[in-house]
């Protein structure tokens, strides 16, 4: 039917609105599949987000073990060093001290000396060498200049040298005997452990190391340990990103299984809805108007007989009883209104929203509806259990809250549609409403197992004399 046929100008506001809606809807790809879109983004997001995490997890145990690795290194360069001295000092210096060396100095002990320990003891890593004597003078050292100079010995070196074990430690270069050593330009490790001569007097045996060739040490371990262990951990990655990838596909799948079977049950209430709003139209409806007319006839005209009906009082009655009959037409034609679902792919959920707005406020109860939270289109599913949960709740503060208004927010928010219908109504303690609902009041008790069955949520807040406010959230996928 035109917009002239049906009475309203082709100019008018609702024309233009309507107008605009079909050519809104005209651009839309096809609700399948715009869902089919979406769903297929959601899972590749969720896919990429399980990669990333993997990849992380990668990152911080190849940095774990990059430290562990390193840590293990260093130790057992360490140990390599303490076992390099002891070799060092008991297979080579020990053997060639002499009783006279410790308290004359012989000058042939410290050239036999000078020689093993240029030949065979300094290296790349091991660069210089102490002998000290247990009163802290230095008997013997490959740096010339520190031979013969006492130093008060530290409280690890003296207990080195009473209980003869082997200790290590980082260089204090800002030691004065370690003055020489500043020159080498690095950090040091020091090792010490005693020595004897053949009198059985003990001396102490300082090696120092470069501390770089620890740190190196290490590092060549990490290196050998980094290919297998995060060659490892990738490949765990590679192999779980397609099993996520299957799972997440057929999670997709299930979850557009339920989405049908939802749509199905959905389509079908609103199909059952449409005939029996067809049924009362033309079968009630038109025999009460039949009735309504006849009885209004009947009140106007005189009887068969030829007389007027028995009294003005009776001719009242008639009258009456046609106006009740008229106000149950109205009644049906709004519940003919409300049983026949629009259809939201077409109109648009807020367009629906104001429509039923619009018959509340023509009962006699101020509402609004708040869509500027909200973007379309909705998947289908979600814009229908919005609009059965809208309607739901303006049915509610129309016939039982004793409101004088209410207000419908609809939004999106962290991908939920959200609804609140909030009313100023008398309200009622929320203890109850099991009882309610036992007692023939099951339409809040309908609404919550039709969300519940779309995986979102009703929750009904309210307390006496202070409104009622029902809040239903539905997730988008």
């Amino acid at each position: 039917m035109s917009a002239t046929t049906s009475g309203v100008p082709p100019g008018s506001e609702m024309v233009k609105r309507r107008n605009r809606r079909f050519r809104r809807f005209a651009a839309r790809p096809p609700a399948p599949t715009r869902d089919r879109a979406r769903r297929s983004l959601i899972v590749t997001r969720h896919v990429g987000q399980f990669a990333l995490a993997g990849l992380a997890a990668v990152a911080i145990v190849g940095w774990a073990t990059s430290v562990a690795s390193r840590r293990v290194g260093q130790r057992e360069a360490i140990a390599d060093a303490r076992t390099t001295t002891l070799i060092k000092a008991e297979g080579l210096i020990e053997p060639a001290l002499t009783d006279e060396f410790v308290t004359r100095g012989d000058a042939v002990v410290a050239t036999r000396l000078a020689e093993i320990v240029r030949q065979d003891v300094i290296d790349a890593s091991l660069i210089r060498i102490k002998l000290w004597s247990p009163a802290g003078v230095i008997l013997f050292s490959d740096e010339a200049r520190l031979i013969g100079r006492r130093f008060e010995l530290g409280a690890d070196e003296v207990t080195s040298l009473t209980t003869g074990r082997i200790e290590a430690e980082v260089s204090d270069l800002g030691r004065p005997e370690n003055s020489y050593e500043r020159e080498l330009g690095a950090k040091l490790l020091e090792v010490y452990l005693p020595v004897h001569t053949p009198g059985g007097e003990p001396l102490l045996f300082e090696a120092y190391y470069r501390l770089d060739d620890v740190h190196a040490n290490g590092s060549r371990l990490w290196r050998n340990f980094a290919p297998i262990s995060l060659g490892a951990l990738v490949m765990l990655e590679l192999v779980q990103i397609p099993l996520a990838w299957s799972l997440a596909r057929r999670l997709r799948t299930r979850l557009e299984e339920r989405e049908r079977l939802l749509q199905r049950a959905l389509d079908a209430s609103a199909v059952e809805r449409r005939q029996i709003a067809s049924d009362l139209h033309d079968g009630v409806v038109q025999d009460l108007a039949g009735v309504a007319y006849a009885l209004s006839a009947r009140a106007r005209r005189a009887d068969p007989g030829g007389s007027a009906l028995a009294s003005a009082s009776d001719r009242a009655e008639v009258l009456a009883l046609a106006e009740t009959v008229r106000e149950s037409i109205r009644a049906l034609r709004s519940l003919v209104i409300d049983l026949s679902p629009p259809n939201l792919r077409e109109e648009g959920l807020v367009s629906a929203l104001q429509d039923l707005a619009q018959r509340t406020r023509d009962g006699g109860l101020d509402a609004q509806v708040d869509a500027d939270g909200l973007r379309e289109p909705l998947p289908d599913r979600v814009a229908s259990l919005i609009y059965r949960s809208a309607q739901e709740g303006l049915r509610n503060a129309s016939h039982h809250s004793s409101a004088t208004s209410v207000r419908v927010r609809v939004a999106i928010e962290d991908e939920v549609a959200v609804l609140d219908v909030v009313d100023d109504g008398r309200g009622f303690d929320t203890a109850t409403l099991p009882d309610r609902e036992a007692d023939g009041h099951v339409g809040l008790l309908a609404l919550r197992g039709l969300v519940a069955d779309g995986g979102g949520t009703l929750q009904v807040s309210s307390e006496p004399n202070r409104g009622t406010i029902m809040t239903v959230r539905v997730p988008l996928s």
